[in-house]
């Protein structure tokens, strides 16, 4: 097989993606993968650094801050959509699927139009804007959330959850290796702080704020801070905070972040989501109020509704934030009944179930050659 894949902007486009193309590999070591995104974004760094070929399209979002920028939006499309072409041309795809973000957009709508198979996945609870647009024009889509038919066609929709890093089953025979890994100390419990793949200020500053108490309670804490954010951050921990607090600007062996993990805060990425529910943890969310239809506070609703998980708004963070961690961490049989209920939500199948829909519309299509 031949597939492109194409998302971007954000990790929880791009991961899923990266997901995608290991599990299509661990299928057919044959299959040729090629992905497709944004110029001078994230996916053009970190896809190859998971061994995949990438091209860059210059299209961009539109900028609701700097609206000056949005001038050179249709040239770009322009542009993006006749690379699009010439890319599609070249790599002759059997599939090509799209993980989300406007980076996937071009490549996907000229796929339709050459009548190529496609495929969508869509992470969160609020579909993405550049998904709801696809959507007409793809022939299949994938979803993580119940009742999706509400963005998406429903004869085209098919429920497989949201694919994640592989080693998040068995986290508890890591936990030795994860404290040796992080240095800490086996008698005390861990709290994981996660601000998604751009750091969270929020979250940050709430934890920065209440360091001492964090301390003080019992815990040491693995930090994922964000690049943006980590040599500040940094920088403010006094010498002796330093032995307890093991800050990142991110994490690259997030099973052994897990398995270390007695309590965790982050913010409600959907992929963010989905490891955490095959992870199993006590989880505090905080979602992002920075995001199209408040989507990051509907991945998690249901999770909380079902008291899986408990949530923190954004704008209350400050105060109350540090608060509840403290209050979980001394409530053992809360924190055991949020780990045990967030299993419901796990779809350890998820990333198999997606390729398993890829290989459908490849043999389709050959069939219909």
């Amino acid at each position: 097989m031949k597939i492109i894949l194409s998302g971007g902007g954000t990790g929880g486009h791009i991961y899923p993606a990266i997901a995608i193309a290991d599990v299509l590999k661990q299928y057919d070591p044959a299959t040729a993968i090629l992905f497709v995104g944004a110029s001078g974004k994230m996916e053009m760094h970190k896809v190859p650094e998971a061994g995949y070929p990438i091209v860059g399209l210059g299209i961009r979002g539109f900028q609701r801050r700097q609206v000056l920028q949005n001038f050179s939006l249709p040239f770009r499309l322009a542009s993006s959509l006749w690379k699009a072409k010439k890319i599609l041309k070249d790599f002759q795809p059997d599939v090509v699927v799209g993980t989300g973000g406007y980076a996937s957009a071009p490549i996907l709508y000229m796929a339709a139009k050459q009548q190529i198979p496609t495929l969508i996945q869509e992470q969160n609870a609020a579909a993405g804007l550049t998904n709801k647009i696809l959507a007409s024009y793809v022939d299949t889509v994938c979803v993580a959330y119940e009742n999706m038919e509400a963005y998406f066609p429903a004869e085209k929709t098919v429920l497989t959850g949201n694919p994640v890093r592989e080693g998040l089953m068995h986290l508890g025979e890591k936990r030795e290796a994860a404290y040796t890994y992080f240095g800490l100390v086996p008698e005390k419990k861990c709290l994981l702080v996660l601000g998604g793949s751009l750091g969270a200020k929020t979250i940050n500053e709430s934890i920065l704020q209440a360091i001492d108490k964090l301390c003080e309670a019992g815990l040491q804490i693995i930090w994922a801070t964000g690049h943006l954010y980590f040599e500040n951050i940094k920088a403010r921990l006094t010498q002796q905070q330093k032995t307890t607090v093991k800050v990142y600007p991110s994490i690259k062996s997030m099973d052994l972040a897990y398995a270390a993990a007695d309590i965790v805060v982050s913010r409600a990425g959907a992929l963010t989501v989905a490891e955490l529910c095959m992870a199993q943890k006590p989880v505090v969310f905080v979602p992002s109020p920075n995001v199209t239809a408040d989507h990051q506070t509907q991945n998690v609703w249901p999770l909380v509704e079902k008291n899986a998980a408990l949530m923190v708004k954004d704008d209350e963070a400050m105060q109350t934030l540090s608060q509840e961690v403290i209050h979980l961490l001394r409530l053992e049989d809360r924190q055991n009944i949020l780990a045990r209920n967030m299993k419901h939500w796990a779809r350890p199948q998820a990333t198999a179930a997606i390729v398993k829909e890829i290989i459908c519309l490849a043999k389709t299509s050959r069939l219909n050659q």
